[in-house]
């Protein structure tokens, strides 16, 4: 049976969430593989609305496995909340139904406090993180520092990582003008959340391989966005986790050659929320257009999104470096009613075309887009479910972007609604 990888291939808030969950009722277990409770994902569910930041979106359907994978760093406080939140919508969590892996760093109060405090410290040269101390958790798991889930279930290990951690913390609080972390009391709160979090415990790797194995259908659901990636992203306005679709074999634990497809989540034009480059950006009544149509403020944040025109040159970079198979494209009924639409299919550098984003910091600030016009169409995309409920200079669009990112559309997204979508190629077809 097929494995189906799916990834955000631009800055996030492509829309994932309504995809997954569409793909989820054709899946039997959903892996979540990568970032923290900064990716906010919004279902909607006749008419319910869900919003998870740590949960896999699959947790919202009956009868699904899902799992938290090693790749995640997790808030431990924040996910007991989240999964009350989610309990008092009707859903039923059990650790029969969701699973978190025994290796899976936890995201502690003290990476919060310096997340934010380093944020602050900075000035004009933030990043523009969410202050909820992700970055901090990444640093602590590859300097070999991080407390994880199974270090909850021992005293004496807990407290050895307590104080492993607490050597690094307090030099960097001192630094910064913070006053040294209260040990007593951070041992005291994670004894007190370890019973909530150690009866999801499991070693996910090997329950993953066990249902690959017994033909399960798995679906990986990766958070934020390829163009946030740390080592392909824009640099260093990024986030501290690989988003692309290499890392759902790491970050869980299956190996690379069990995923069979993977599917890239694009939204029809482009935005962007928090500090970096951003070619195609606009700062006129069109990009106005564009964030109001899309109701373009982050799930967590609440941050106003930055909005463009798309970007085909991004998103082929993306699709090649996460080895997409096909695109879902979502919000085209937020181009409807535009007269002229563009398309950025190169930048300019100093004179010189170019077909990728450099990596250089400097030459990014200075590449500027090439657009290509295209005609737009005055009739509702929203809700359709079918090319023949599509207008022709709409259908013209999708396949000038499939020509532009050198990857088919599989799956065309007109609402929030999950049945507004119309499939073109179903990622878990044997």
């Amino acid at each position: 049976m097929a494995n189906v990888v799916v990834v955000g291939a631009q800055w996030g808030d492509e829309g994932k969430g309504k995809i997954v969950d569409w793909l989820s009722e054709r899946a039997d277990v959903i892996a979540r593989f990568q970032g923290g409770h900064n990716a906010g994902h919004t279902l909607v569910i006749d008419g319910e609305v869900f919003k998870l930041n740590a949960l896999p979106s699959g947790v919202v359907r009956g009868g699904k496995l899902s799992v938290i994978g090693n790749g995640v760093v997790l808030d431990p406080w924040h996910l007991v909340k989240e999964i009350e939140s989610i309990r008092n919508q009707g859903v039923t969590i059990t650790p029969e139904t969701l699973m978190i892996a025994e290796n899976t760093p936890l995201i502690l109060p003290i990476h919060g406090e310096l997340d934010r405090a380093r944020e602050a410290a900075v000035g004009v040269a933030k990043i523009g993180t969410t202050g909820r101390g992700i970055g901090p958790a990444y640093e602590d798991k590859v300097g070999r520092r991080s407390i994880r889930v199974a270090d909850l279930a021992d005293d004496a290990t807990l407290e050895l990582r307590v104080d492993r951690a607490l050597a690094h913390h307090d030099a960097l609080r001192k630094g910064l003008g913070l006053a040294p972390v209260d040990r007593a009391e951070l041992i005291s709160q994670l004894k007190e959340i370890a019973p909530a979090l150690l009866e999801y415990a499991a070693p996910v790797w090997k329950i993953l391989n066990e249902n690959r194995k017994a033909g399960k259908r798995i679906l990986f659901e990766g958070a934020q966005g390829a163009l946030l990636d740390i080592d392909f992203g824009t640099y260093p306005y990024v986030t501290s986790s690989n988003v692309i679709a290499g890392q759902a074999a790491t970050g869980t634990g299956i190996g690379p050659g069990s995923i069979d497809f993977v599917l890239g989540i694009v939204k029809a034009y482009t935005t962007r929320v928090g500090e970096g480059p951003f070619p195609t950006e606009l700062d006129d009544a069109d990009g106005q257009r564009l964030g109001e149509r899309g109701r373009e403020f982050g799930t967590v944040t609440g941050r106003k999104r930055r909005c463009g025109w798309f970007d085909a040159v991004l998103v082929r970079q993306t699709c090649a470096t996460s080895g997409v198979n096909g695109i879902s494209l979502t919000k085209l009924d937020v181009l409807d009613g535009f007269e002229t639409l563009k398309i950025c299919v190169a930048y300019d550098l100093d004179g010189k075309r170019l077909d990728y984003l450099p990596t250089a910091a400097d030459q990014q600030a200075r590449c500027t887009p090439v657009y290509e016009e295209l005609p737009g169409w005055s009739e509702s995309t929203e809700g359709a479910r079918s090319w023949a409920d599509l207008p022709a200079a709409a259908i013209k669009y999708v396949r000038r972007v499939e020509e532009l990112i050198e990857c088919p559309v599989a799956l065309l997204s007109t609402s929030p609604e999950r049945e507004d979508t119309i499939l073109v190629t179903d990622p878990f077809a044997d």
